[in-house]
């Protein structure tokens, strides 16, 4: 169970604390933290990639016309992505999500001047809006059905609480289904699952280094860290113990297959990036549909690396070519630019699942369980978007640096 650590006699397992936040007819909202294992690890990654972002930042936005703007809602970001992070209850949960969602809409329409930018900006937001409405039934429905089966509460946001209920088998298997249901609307807004994913490839329109930690280590990873942290709801609601296909199970695979071939096909360096985005965040969710819940945390953590990676270096080769996103148009860089190609190059080597590299450990971890615990159909739907994957990744680095 990933929320019964919280006892104190196990203080080592998760650190939680709350206070009072308010209270409204008769009942507690508490407001705290909940750090375990989970929680530690997002938020070494959250920071770390944050830093170099930050770091970056100064010099690709240098003279900026919003400068001062730009690190504002880059700083309350993160910000928000933390306090998501360590949220001890569902509602705590929301109010970081939606924040995170403002924080996105600022950052990817910063050159708001030019209509395209304004436009990505607005479907990105519109977008998650779709699945927000979903979090929200979601979180009511498991707020009342742990309310019924706790007879001295009239409910509860509390995490822990309703993962130790769910797993227990105290909620009722209905009300289960429903709110997993209705959550994993939100998670295909927020993690770009297909057939919500169309507003990850055009949130490009903003500064790379927004795209490097929205689309790498950040924000789309919300969606896959909401289901990992509520585990015990969508385990029993989906019943992934006793089946082999469920519809996470089926969005994770087919996601995975549709970014790598839409990756397959794009010209613009972001682009092909974005899409293998969607195409990684599918294995992710198809790996917590087979109940492989580690291999998925696991790819979630390396991703967020080589992706950001990957994503800067891109940033450092359209800076260094005047703004030219177009792949076509370059060749030739590894002498112009041997640095940002020895670093696309290990980055470009671990998307691709290349040993000794981490991007072939996670990503093998995906496919064993796919296969072992899942279905053939899924562990076929993931080596062919793997095989696209390592194929369009190299044409990607030939084109441009070659």
């Amino acid at each position: 169970d990933h929320g019964e650590g919280h006892a104190p006699e196990h203080p080592s397992l998760a650190v939680s604390n709350t206070v009072t936040w308010f209270q409204v007819g008769g009942m507690t909202i508490s407001v705290g933290v909940l750090v375990d294992g989970l929680a530690v690890m997002m938020l070494f990654v959250v920071t770390l990639v944050s830093l170099l972002v930050h770091i970056y930042s100064t010099d690709y936005v240098g003279g900026d016309r919003r400068y001062t703007h730009y690190f504002a809602f880059l700083s309350l970001f993160s910000a928000s992505m933390l306090t998501l992070v360590i949220s001890e209850n569902t509602l705590q949960l929301l109010v970081a999500w939606e924040l995170v969602g403002v924080c996105s809409f600022a950052l990817i329409g910063h050159w708001w001047e030019e209509k395209p930018n304004s436009d990505a900006a607005l479907k990105a937001f519109l977008t998650n809006r779709v699945g927000d409405m979903g979090l929200l039934v979601g979180i009511t429905v498991l707020f009342f059905s742990v309310g019924s089966a706790l007879p001295d509460a009239f409910g509860s946001f509390s995490i822990a609480t309703t993962n130790t209920l769910a797993n227990s088998g105290l909620l009722s298997h209905t009300a289960l289904l429903v709110s997993a249901t209705c959550l994993m609307a939100a998670v295909m807004s927020k993690s770009g699952q297909f057939f919500l994913h169309t507003w990850l490839p055009d949130a490009m329109a903003g500064p790379t280094p927004v795209s490097a930690l929205i689309h790498a280590a950040t924000m789309v990873v919300a969606g896959v860290f909401m289901i990992a942290r509520l585990y015990g709801v969508f385990f029993e609601g989906f019943s992934i113990g006793g089946s082999s296909i469920n519809l996470m199970a089926v969005v994770g695979g087919l996601t995975t297959l549709v970014g790598a071939s839409l990756a397959f096909v794009q010209r613009d360096i972001k682009k092909v990036l974005a899409y293998s985005t969607i195409s990684q965040l599918g294995y992710m969710v198809l790996a917590l549909g087979v109940g492989a819940w580690t291999a998925a945390v696991f790819h979630l953590f390396t991703h967020a690396f080589f992706k950001a990676c990957l994503f800067l270096g891109s940033g450092s080769v359209i800076h260094g070519i005047h703004g030219e996103q177009d792949m076509r148009k370059m060749g030739g860089l590894k002498n112009h630019m041997p640095v940002t190609y020895w670093t696309f190059l290990v980055s470009t080597l671990a998307i691709a699942g290349i040993p000794p590299l981490s991007g072939f450990f996670s990503k093998d971890e995906v496919l064993y369980h796919s296969l072992m615990d899942g279905n053939i159909i899924f562990w076929g739907m993931g080596i062919s978007a793997a095989l696209l994957t390592a194929f369009y990744m190299f044409r990607l680095g030939f084109m441009t640096f070659h």
